[in-house]
Protein backbone atom coordinates (compact mmCIF):
# COMPACT_ATOMS: atom_id res chain seq x y z
CA UNK A 1 0.00 0.00 0.00
CA UNK A 2 1.46 3.34 -1.03
CA UNK A 3 -1.23 5.62 -2.44
CA UNK A 4 -4.83 6.33 -1.55
CA UNK A 5 -6.07 6.66 -5.12
CA UNK A 6 -7.49 10.05 -4.13
CA UNK A 7 -6.78 12.84 -6.61
CA UNK A 8 -7.25 16.59 -6.32
CA UNK A 9 -10.35 16.26 -8.49
CA UNK A 10 -11.86 13.58 -6.27
CA UNK A 11 -10.98 15.59 -3.16
CA UNK A 12 -12.94 18.50 -4.60
CA UNK A 13 -15.95 16.23 -5.20
CA UNK A 14 -15.76 14.92 -1.64
CA UNK A 15 -15.50 18.42 -0.15
CA UNK A 16 -18.46 19.53 -2.26
CA UNK A 17 -20.74 16.88 -0.75
CA UNK A 18 -21.50 17.33 2.97
CA UNK A 19 -22.24 13.62 3.47
CA UNK A 20 -19.07 12.48 1.65
CA UNK A 21 -17.00 15.09 3.49
CA UNK A 22 -18.40 13.86 6.82
CA UNK A 23 -17.38 10.28 6.01
CA UNK A 24 -13.93 11.32 4.83
CA UNK A 25 -13.28 13.35 8.00
CA UNK A 26 -14.65 10.51 10.15
CA UNK A 27 -12.28 8.01 8.51
CA UNK A 28 -9.34 10.40 8.80
CA UNK A 29 -10.10 11.04 12.47
CA UNK A 30 -10.15 7.30 13.19
CA UNK A 31 -6.78 6.98 11.48
CA UNK A 32 -5.38 9.93 13.44
CA UNK A 33 -6.61 8.49 16.73
CA UNK A 34 -4.87 5.17 16.09
CA UNK A 35 -1.67 6.92 15.01
CA UNK A 36 -1.69 9.04 18.15
CA UNK A 37 -2.09 5.81 20.11
CA UNK A 38 0.93 4.32 18.35
CA UNK A 39 -1.10 1.57 16.66
CA UNK A 40 0.45 1.42 13.18
CA UNK A 41 -1.39 -1.76 12.17
CA UNK A 42 -4.81 -0.29 12.97
CA UNK A 43 -3.86 3.00 11.30
CA UNK A 44 -2.90 1.10 8.14
CA UNK A 45 -6.31 -0.59 8.12
CA UNK A 46 -7.93 2.82 8.67
CA UNK A 47 -6.03 4.18 5.68
CA UNK A 48 -7.35 1.39 3.47
CA UNK A 49 -10.89 2.09 4.70
CA UNK A 50 -10.50 5.83 4.08
CA UNK A 51 -9.30 5.18 0.53
CA UNK A 52 -12.09 2.71 -0.28
CA UNK A 53 -14.81 4.92 1.19
CA UNK A 54 -13.54 7.92 -0.75
CA UNK A 55 -13.32 6.03 -4.05
CA UNK A 56 -16.70 4.32 -3.57
CA UNK A 57 -18.51 7.48 -2.49
CA UNK A 58 -19.49 6.20 0.97
CA UNK A 59 -21.41 8.86 2.91
CA UNK A 60 -22.27 9.75 6.50
CA UNK A 61 -24.79 12.18 7.98
CA UNK A 62 -22.34 13.48 10.58
CA UNK A 63 -18.59 13.59 11.17
CA UNK A 64 -16.93 12.33 14.35
CA UNK A 65 -15.14 14.68 16.72
CA UNK A 66 -11.89 15.55 15.04
CA UNK A 67 -8.69 13.87 16.16
CA UNK A 68 -6.72 15.04 13.16
CA UNK A 69 -7.43 18.75 13.41
CA UNK A 70 -9.12 18.62 9.99
CA UNK A 71 -12.83 19.44 9.82
CA UNK A 72 -15.28 19.44 6.93
CA UNK A 73 -14.95 23.23 6.71
CA UNK A 74 -11.16 22.99 6.53
CA UNK A 75 -11.50 20.23 3.92
CA UNK A 76 -13.51 22.64 1.81
CA UNK A 77 -10.75 25.23 2.16
CA UNK A 78 -8.17 22.71 1.01
CA UNK A 79 -10.18 21.68 -2.05
CA UNK A 80 -10.73 25.30 -3.08
CA UNK A 81 -6.97 25.87 -3.28
CA UNK A 82 -5.14 24.18 -6.16
CA UNK A 83 -1.82 24.25 -4.30
CA UNK A 84 -3.42 23.18 -1.03
CA UNK A 85 -5.27 20.33 -2.70
CA UNK A 86 -2.15 19.11 -4.48
CA UNK A 87 -0.11 19.23 -1.27
CA UNK A 88 -2.80 17.45 0.72
CA UNK A 89 -3.10 14.60 -1.79
CA UNK A 90 0.68 14.25 -1.95
CA UNK A 91 0.95 14.13 1.85
CA UNK A 92 -1.91 11.65 2.05
CA UNK A 93 -0.10 9.35 -0.35
CA UNK A 94 3.14 9.74 1.62
CA UNK A 95 1.22 8.77 4.75
CA UNK A 96 0.14 5.59 2.99
CA UNK A 97 3.72 4.80 2.05
CA UNK A 98 5.01 5.32 5.59
CA UNK A 99 2.16 3.30 7.09
CA UNK A 100 2.92 0.51 4.65
CA UNK A 101 6.52 0.55 5.88
CA UNK A 102 5.38 0.46 9.51
CA UNK A 103 7.12 3.78 10.17
CA UNK A 104 5.19 5.28 13.10
CA UNK A 105 7.30 8.42 13.54
CA UNK A 106 7.16 9.40 9.86
CA UNK A 107 3.43 8.62 9.73
CA UNK A 108 2.77 10.91 12.69
CA UNK A 109 4.79 13.64 11.00
CA UNK A 110 2.78 13.09 7.80
CA UNK A 111 -0.41 13.58 9.80
CA UNK A 112 0.87 16.89 11.16
CA UNK A 113 1.74 17.84 7.59
CA UNK A 114 -1.89 17.24 6.60
CA UNK A 115 -3.02 19.41 9.52
CA UNK A 116 -0.61 22.17 8.55
CA UNK A 117 -1.78 22.11 4.92
CA UNK A 118 -5.39 22.37 6.06
CA UNK A 119 -4.66 25.33 8.34
CA UNK A 120 -2.66 27.13 5.66
CA UNK A 121 -5.44 26.61 3.14
CA UNK A 122 -8.01 27.93 5.61
CA UNK A 123 -5.83 30.96 6.31
CA UNK A 124 -5.52 31.71 2.60
CA UNK A 125 -9.24 31.28 2.08
CA UNK A 126 -10.06 33.61 4.98
CA UNK A 127 -7.87 36.33 3.47
CA UNK A 128 -9.75 36.11 0.18
CA UNK A 129 -13.21 35.61 1.68
CA UNK A 130 -13.60 36.68 5.32
CA UNK A 131 -16.89 34.77 5.58
CA UNK A 132 -14.97 31.53 5.17
CA UNK A 133 -13.00 32.07 8.41
CA UNK A 134 -13.51 29.28 10.92
CA UNK A 135 -15.22 30.81 13.94
CA UNK A 136 -17.23 28.21 15.84
CA UNK A 137 -16.09 26.68 19.10
CA UNK A 138 -15.69 23.16 17.66
CA UNK A 139 -13.10 24.34 15.13
CA UNK A 140 -11.35 26.38 17.83
CA UNK A 141 -11.06 23.27 20.00
CA UNK A 142 -9.59 21.35 17.06
CA UNK A 143 -7.00 24.08 16.49
CA UNK A 144 -6.06 23.78 20.15
CA UNK A 145 -5.69 20.03 19.71
CA UNK A 146 -3.46 20.57 16.68
CA UNK A 147 -1.22 22.87 18.74
CA UNK A 148 -0.95 20.25 21.46
CA UNK A 149 -0.06 17.55 18.93
CA UNK A 150 2.58 19.78 17.41
CA UNK A 151 4.08 20.46 20.81
CA UNK A 152 4.20 16.76 21.64
CA UNK A 153 6.05 15.99 18.42
CA UNK A 154 8.22 19.11 18.57
CA UNK A 155 6.91 20.46 15.25
CA UNK A 156 7.20 24.22 15.78
CA UNK A 157 5.98 25.00 12.25
CA UNK A 158 2.60 23.36 12.88
CA UNK A 159 2.35 24.95 16.35
CA UNK A 160 3.08 28.41 14.98
CA UNK A 161 0.59 28.07 12.10
CA UNK A 162 -2.18 26.79 14.38
CA UNK A 163 -1.56 29.55 16.92
CA UNK A 164 -1.80 32.16 14.18
CA UNK A 165 -5.09 30.69 12.96
CA UNK A 166 -6.42 30.49 16.52
CA UNK A 167 -5.49 34.14 17.08
CA UNK A 168 -7.56 35.12 14.04
CA UNK A 169 -10.73 33.62 15.56
CA UNK A 170 -10.15 34.71 19.16
CA UNK A 171 -12.98 36.95 20.46
CA UNK A 172 -10.49 38.66 22.77
CA UNK A 173 -7.97 41.20 21.52
CA UNK A 174 -5.72 40.34 24.49
CA UNK A 175 -5.93 36.63 23.70
CA UNK A 176 -5.30 37.26 20.00
CA UNK A 177 -2.24 39.34 20.85
CA UNK A 178 -0.87 36.60 23.12
CA UNK A 179 -1.36 33.93 20.48
CA UNK A 180 0.09 36.09 17.71
CA UNK A 181 3.24 36.77 19.71
CA UNK A 182 3.70 33.10 20.53
CA UNK A 183 3.01 32.05 16.94
CA UNK A 184 5.94 34.22 15.84
CA UNK A 185 8.11 32.57 18.47
CA UNK A 186 7.22 29.08 17.27
CA UNK A 187 7.42 30.18 13.67
CA UNK A 188 11.16 30.65 14.17
CA UNK A 189 13.66 27.91 14.85
CA UNK A 190 12.37 27.04 18.32
CA UNK A 191 9.90 28.40 20.85
CA UNK A 192 11.24 29.48 24.21
CA UNK A 193 10.83 27.06 27.10
CA UNK A 194 8.92 29.63 29.16
CA UNK A 195 6.63 30.37 26.23
CA UNK A 196 6.01 26.67 25.68
CA UNK A 197 5.22 26.14 29.35
CA UNK A 198 2.78 29.04 29.57
CA UNK A 199 1.08 28.02 26.35
CA UNK A 200 0.71 24.43 27.51
CA UNK A 201 -0.90 25.63 30.73
CA UNK A 202 -3.25 27.90 28.80
CA UNK A 203 -4.29 25.09 26.45
CA UNK A 204 -4.92 22.77 29.39
CA UNK A 205 -7.15 25.41 31.00
CA UNK A 206 -8.99 26.02 27.74
CA UNK A 207 -9.67 22.31 27.27
CA UNK A 208 -10.82 21.93 30.88
CA UNK A 209 -13.19 24.85 30.41
CA UNK A 210 -14.59 23.50 27.14
CA UNK A 211 -15.45 20.16 28.77
CA UNK A 212 -17.73 21.85 31.33
CA UNK A 213 -19.26 24.48 29.07
CA UNK A 214 -20.67 24.61 25.56
CA UNK A 215 -18.99 27.97 24.98
CA UNK A 216 -15.57 28.17 23.40
CA UNK A 217 -12.52 27.75 25.59
CA UNK A 218 -11.28 30.95 23.98
CA UNK A 219 -13.30 32.87 26.57
CA UNK A 220 -10.38 32.26 28.92
CA UNK A 221 -8.34 34.56 26.71
CA UNK A 222 -10.59 37.51 27.48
Amino acid sequence: MSTSGITSSLLSQIAGSPSKANQFVTDLNRLAKDLQGGNVSAAEDDYVTLSKDALNGVTSSTATTSSSGITTSLLSGIASSSSGSSSFVSELNQLGTDLGNGDLTSSQQDLLGLDSTALNAASSASSATPAATVKNSADSAELIQTIEQGMELGDNSVVGTAMSELASVSPSSQGASFLSQDSESYGGSTGSSSSSSSMSQLLASMNANSSSSSSSGLSLLA
